[in-house]
Parts: structure tokens; sequence; C-alpha cells
């Protein structure tokens, strides 16, 4: 029995002549007008613009938070099932003889600057305190907030959100495309993924779809990592030159102003344009070496000077409770939980409470912020003489859901968001190397690497707070300011001026590498897989991406809000749903392309 040859016949038509020559017509204008929109839509009327961002991201969570962690547990186990497998882990991505464009320390560079270099600046700190105070675990009251019994718990979800599962994203969309590209000689686009399901539908405007969906994630996904980046590069720069007019004015709690993000944003996107126009060969090659080095050289800093023995402790212990839970964490997602079962799930006691009580309770006990301390201060009169305890463990899942929701669910949604660029650039600088040495390469070992960065940053700044010389100071920290105030009270001096301008200067080639990159995978999915694209192109992507990022920024400080990147993280979750019902339908399509090719190859 023969089976049929793949379908490789993609066409995607692409401008003969004039300002678009060489690009999907389709793809680029359906993409430019929804960015114009977004924009327009965020500078007009940046009130209405971020609350309704927020409504439609809450009503989205509510019925779609299960749909995210699931995938994703998914995504992860697929992956490790591929690289055991001695007929698809020793698939090469090209011909037999293909090897390798760049060499192991290269490509890792590239791979650990574009994947996760500005969230590891941001949340070395910030991730493990904020969970530290913060996990399921606290939320249950097994363990008590920024407690030594709670630290445990706080790396088991740090591990979880930038370790195998977050790469599990990136690599599944990265090796989707590599595959097919190098395989069965395909364009380097998002719709050669979904082939072996589509056929020839994907020459017309499913793919078209298919595309631009990755196009509007890209941009929503690297906006909120650059806004992140863009705000510790503001945090940095003051720390350096004390310029007060960077800041928002209040002593107390310091936090970049609207003018000195949108400033250091035209700075850095300024930068990212210049080094886009080299091309991946060159720029981003150099800023990723450099990214490296200085990487490391933070890295030691914090080993000599910082809670290194402490850090290693917590490394051993959280790993392997990570790896213990690691089957729950994939696939134990919550569901919202509403009024009325919590009414239902109240002591017999408290059902008899008035109703305006019973709706005030419900919000302060689902609330994942708050703390069972601060629930009991703010029981009303009629519910003093009951059972706190009692009450508060009613809500649990409502708690449950939205820690999980605010944290896991945003972060898978990020890494989504994010999986086209990182993805189709992991493809882009890894032909030649197998299935297994992709999926090991690119999953197990930048996560061992980032849970080192998180324990020893992170530890450093847990153990400065435990044993009290911080005082508080670290955790008052704003997230993105967090690094700096551990190396406040970490080193002193002159080495502290120098390092704290080594960080801004990390800081700055982190975002310089990820947005420039993201420049030009948006160019490559809109020329139809081509990696060579045109200057001007680059240019106009890189100005559409900082207007997103600078209108966002705006919208999410207008009014009452007060999170600054509280609109551009709503968008970006959803942005993020299509493009992850896209990756079920990559991994599905993989799955039968690797099956129906081994089958060929036994024929032949």
């Amino acid at each position: 029995m023969s089976i049929k040859p793949p379908f490789t016949e993609l066409e995607i038509e692409t401008a003969p002549s004039g300002f678009y020559e060489g690009h999907s017509l389709p793809i680029a204008l359906i993409s430019k007008i929804i960015m114009t929109a977004l924009v327009l839509w965020a500078l007009v009327w940046p009130s209405k613009a971020s609350g309704m961002l927020s409504w439609v991201n809450s009503e989205l969570l509510n019925g779609f938070n299960a749909f995210y962690i699931i995938s994703v547990g998914v995504f992860a186990f697929f992956l490790f099932v591929l690289a055991i497998l001695p007929a698809t882990g020793s698939k090469k991505l090209g011909p037999a003889n293909a090897v390798p464009e760049f060499s192991n320390f290269s490509w890792f560079s590239m791979m650990f600057g574009a994947g996760l270099g500005v969230g590891l600046m941001v949340f070395a700190t910030a991730e493990p305190l904020g969970l530290w105070g913060s996990n399921p675990l606290v939320l249950s009251g097994e363990v008590a907030a920024n407690s030594e019994e709670a630290v445990k718990s706080a790396y088991r979800y740090t591990f979880l959100h930038y370790g195998f599962h977050a790469w599990a994203i990136y690599v599944l969309t990265g090796l989707s495309l590599a595959y097919y590209a190098y395989t069965r000689d395909m364009p380097l686009t998002i719709r050669s993924a979904l082939t072996p399901l589509l056929g020839k539908a994907a020459n017309g405007f499913i793919g078209h779809l298919v595309d631009v969906l990755g196009v509007v994630a890209t941009i929503l996904g690297v906006s909120v990592t650059i806004g992140f980046g863009v705000s510790q590069f503001v945090d940095g720069v003051y720390a350096v030159s004390g310029m007060e007019w960077l800041m928002n004015g209040d002593a107390e709690a310091p936090k970049p102003s609207t003018v000195g993000l949108l400033s250091a944003l035209i700075v850095i996107m300024g930068l990212s344009i210049l080094s886009a126009v080299s091309g991946v060969g060159r720029g981003i090659k150099y800023l990723s070496n450099l990214n490296l080095v200085l990487s490391v050289i933070l890295l030691l800093t914090f080993v000599f000077f910082g809670s290194f023995f402490f850090a290693m402790t917590k490394f051993g212990s959280g790993l392997v409770d990570y790896i213990l839970h690691f089957t729950q964490l994939s696939f134990g997602a919550y569901g919202p939980q509403s009024a009325d079962a919590f009414a239902t799930a109240l002591p017999e006691a408290a059902k008899a409470l008035p109703a305006e009580d019973v709706s005030a309770i419900y919000g302060s006990a689902t609330s994942p912020w708050g703390s069972l301390g601060g629930f009991t201060e703010g029981l009303p009169a009629s519910a003093a003489a009951l059972e706190a305890d009692a009450i508060y463990a009613a809500g649990e899942q409502g708690r449950q859901f939205g820690w999980q929701a605010g944290w896991t669910t945003f972060y898978w949604a990020w890494w989504i968001a994010f999986s086209p660029f990182v993805g189709l650039f992991l493809a882009r600088i890894s032909k030649g190397r197998t299935v297994r040495e992709f999926i090991l390469g690119c999953v197990i070992a930048p996560a061992i690497v980032c849970f080192l960065w998180m324990t020893i940053l992170g530890g450093t700044a847990i153990d400065l707070e435990l044993n009290g010389s911080a005082a508080g100071s670290i955790i008052g920290a704003t997230n993105t300011a967090k690094l700096f105030a551990t190396l406040e009270q970490m080193i002193s001096g002159g080495f502290l001026s120098a390092i704290t301008v080594m960080c801004v200067v990390l800081i700055m080639t982190f975002l310089v590498t990820s947005a420039d990159s993201g420049i030009l995978v948006m160019n490559t999915i809109m020329s139809g897989g081509e990696q060579e694209t045109g200057i001007k192109h680059r240019i106009i992507w890189g100005l559409i991406l900082t207007s997103v990022i600078g209108a966002l920024i705006i919208a999410g400080n207008s009014g009452t809000a007060s999170n600054p990147f509280g609109a551009l993280q709503n968008a970006m979750i959803i942005g993020a749903l299509p493009f992850t019902i896209v990756m079920v339908f990559m991994m599905i399509s993989l799955a039968k392309a690797l099956y129906r090719d081994s089958l060929r190859a036994k024929m032949d």
C-alpha cells in the first residue's frame, strides 16, 4: 500500500513590484490595519480602551483558563515523547549531510537572549520574591507567606513559569516550522506548520489568517517583553544618574513615569531598528554573544557576594519538588468560583448572614492577593463571632483560580504570544540539528540555566529579607526595581555603580536583541518565509511596534489605571488565545507528518 506524497506546493503570492515587492499584500495590510486600529483606539480613547481590554481579558480567562493550562501541559509531554522515540528523535532538520550553521555557543546564546533574556533580568528577583509571598500553598494555608517554609513552594512555581513548559511552547512552534522548512523545502512561515491538515487550503484565506494571527501574536508578545524591559531600563538609568524626571515623583514608591517610559522606548527601539537592518548573521549574533558574557559577569557577582550556599540548597530542593509535581502542575487547572458556589460552601452558621454581607465576604475570600489576616480584619460585624478560618476556606477555589489566571496563565499566554517570534527564530538558526538535539538543546539546557539564574539572584534577595538585612526594602520595590534594590543591599561603593551600569547595558542589549529579532521575524512571515527582507519594511515594522507599545503604555496610565502595562498585558492575553488554538493544530499536524514520513521511509 503506497502513501501519497505530502503536500508541499505552498504558494504564498507576493507583490512582484512596488512598495510591497516580495511581501504578501493580504498579510501585510491586514496586520497593519489591526495594529493601526489598536494604536488609534488606545490613543484617542485611552481609558475606554484600557477598561474594555480588562473586561474582555477577565471574561476570556473565566472561560479559557483551563484550555491554556492543559494545552501547555500537552505540548511539554508531546515534545518529550518525540525526543525519546528513536524514530522521531534521530530525524535531522535538513538533508542527511546538513551541518549546523552556528557553533553551540552562538546557538545557545542566541536562543537564550531571544527567548527569555529580558524576562530573566526583570523577574530574576521579582518572581521568586512574589511567589514567596503568594503561591497556591500559601493560599491554601499549608505554609505561611514570606516564611522559611514557603521558599520551596516559591521555587516550585518559579521553575514552572520559567522552566520546561515555557521552553516547550517555543520549541513546539520552532520544531514545526523547522521540520517543514528543512525536510520538505517549504517556506519558513506559520502556515507551513499546518499543511498536513490544511492541504491546498493553506494557499488561500485560511493560510493568510494563520500568518496574520502569528504576526499579531508576535507584536503583542514582544510588546509586553519590551514594556517590562524598558521599565527596568528606566529604573537602572535612574539608579545611575538620579534624573528625577524619569520617575513619577513619589519619593516613597518611585516608579517610572510615562514620559520616562516613552523616552526610553524611543531610544531602545531606535537602536533595535538600526540593529535589525544588519540581519541575523551580524547584529543579533554579536549582541547575543555580548549578552551571554555580561550575564555571566552578573551571575558571578551574585555567586561571590550574594547568598550562594543558601541559593544552591534551594535550587536542589526546588528542582526535585518541581519534577515530583510536574504532572500536577501540567494539568491541574482551576475554574472560577461563582457567588452561589461560594455561598453553598460556607459553614452553616455563615449561611444565615445578610445577602450583602455574604457578597462582601465572597469578594474578599476569593481574592488571591489578600491574606487570612486581612480577610479576618475586614469581616463585617455580623460575622465577627463566626469562625473566620472556615469562612475563608470556602473561597479557596476562587483564590486558586484567581492566582492561576493572574500568574501561570498570564505566563503561558505571554510565552505563546512570544512563540511565533522565538519559534521562527529558533528554526532559522537550527538547520542541521536533529529533532532530539533541537528539543533537548532548546528545552532542557536553557531551562536549567533559568533555574540557576532565578535561584542565585532570587535566593539572595529572599535570604536578605529572611535574615532582616533588607528590612523589606526589596519586597517594597517595584518588580522592575527589585534587582537594583537587591544589589544595593549586597554591594556598595564604586563596585555597585559599575555593576549597575553593566546591568543597564545588559538590559539594553537584551531589549535590542528581542526587538530586532521580532522585527525580522514579522517580515519573514509577511514575505512568505523569505529570510532576507527589505530594509524599509524592517524600519516600518519597527515603528509600528514602537507605536503599539507606546499607545498601550499611555492607555495603561490613563484614568484610574495604576498599572502602566495593564493594557499591554490584557491585549497580549487576548491575542494569544487564537494562536494557542493554532499551536494545538500545529502539534497534531507535526505528529501526522512525522508518522507518515516514517511510513514513507520504510517503504523506500
